[in-house]
């Protein structure tokens, strides 16, 4: 639905064109959530607490980076976290324990991902209370479940939800899909506990009136060699060099603009979110080297060459959102 997406972030002849469907998805979100607040749908509490790090747009906002920050902030304050997530792009539906050497195309990229970096155990499955149950029953000492994505994944109950908005794409035009970006209502918004703006400063207008904003940004100026892990250079490693990149992320032009501000001229790639990588994908004739994200280098391990080169991105939330994230586990349970 790549096409879409400029239809998105403003009024189009497209985007009325497909109003009205997006009046019935809302209709159908709407009637989904009044029956999980009716208790005609089941919605599941695990004995530990959960956090949902999720949004509510399509595309990539930064869930993945801020779930790793977490993890690791968790950890710090002497937490023992653990993740659970869907696995979008994997063939697996059940729960299953995700390794740092999994196999992306059976539990996905985000979990592979989360594993090697982590430290924490990672669970990934279509039903979030199922991958949380299992990683559990392993895992007992885990005090504290976080959940990447999974916003209107309602069946699992959460005591803290975190709402990551993209500082640059906003809510769009406004609309639900397909006229719009948005999954749900901005006025969800309203019952999150914190929205965490990435790439916005100064984005509190993104919030309602009386949620706490955070600005957030994703810093990272040093490439691995995906073949030999051991090679690590600076940005200005390929300055002068004939360079592409590569990414099939949920906004490949984050990824592309963060290498702009590195300083690194190259040739753009941008592919689908979740795109199943093969060596020809990133056979670019003449290149010096191939960039890539985090992501979707886990997909491209089995196929690494010479050329081929990782950015890794860290996360760095204003740090009253830990402040938040605690008090609000300090008032629940576990």
């Amino acid at each position: 639905m790549s096409w879409l997406e400029p239809h998105w972030q403003r009024v189009t002849p497209v985007s009325v064109l497909l109003y009205p469907l997006s009046l019935l998805f809302r209709a159908a979100v709407a009637a989904r959530r009044a029956a999980y607040r009716a208790g005609l749908l089941e919605t599941v509490r695990l004995p530990v607490p959960v956090i949902v790090v999720g949004n509510i747009a399509a595309g990539g906002t930064g869930k993945t980076p801020l779930v790793l920050w977490l993890a690791a902030f968790l950890r710090e304050r002497g937490r023992t976290p653990g993740i659970v997530c869907r696995g979008y792009g994997g063939t697996a539906s059940g729960p299953m324990a995700v390794a740092a050497d999994g196999d992306p195309g059976v539990c996905g990229d985000e979990p592979v991902l989360l594993a090697q970096r982590s430290g924490c155990p990672v669970w990934t499955g279509a039903d979030r209370v199922a991958a949380g149950r299992a990683l559990l029953a392993v895992r007992p000492g885990c005090d504290v479940i976080v959940s990447d994505d999974g916003l209107q994944h309602y069946r699992l109950a959460r005591d803290v939800e975190i709402c990551v908005v993209d500082g640059e794409r906003g809510h769009g035009n406004g609309w639900l899909l397909p006229a719009g970006p948005l999954r749900e209502p901005a006025a969800r918004l309203a019952s999150v506990h914190a929205v965490v703006v990435n790439a916005g400063a100064g984005g509190g207008v993104l919030a309602p009136p009386g949620v706490p904003c955070f600005d957030m940004r994703l810093t990272g100026d040093e490439f691995q060699n995906l073949l030999n892990p051991g090679q690590r250079v600076p940005a200005g490693h390929f300055r002068g060099k004939r360079v592409h990149a590569a990414a099939g992320i949920g906004d490949p032009r984050r990824f592309f603009r963060h290498l702009e501000r590195l300083g690194i001229a190259f040739t753009a790639h941008p592919f689908p979110d979740h795109h199943a990588f093969g060596a020809a994908d990133l056979a670019f004739p003449g290149a010096d080297a191939v960039l890539m994200t985090e992501k979707d280098a886990v997909k491209c391990l089995r196929f690494a060459a010479e050329t081929n080169w990782v950015l890794a991105v860290d996360a760095i939330p204003d740090p009253r959102l830990g402040d938040l994230v605690l008090q609000q586990l300090g008032s629940v349970r576990g």
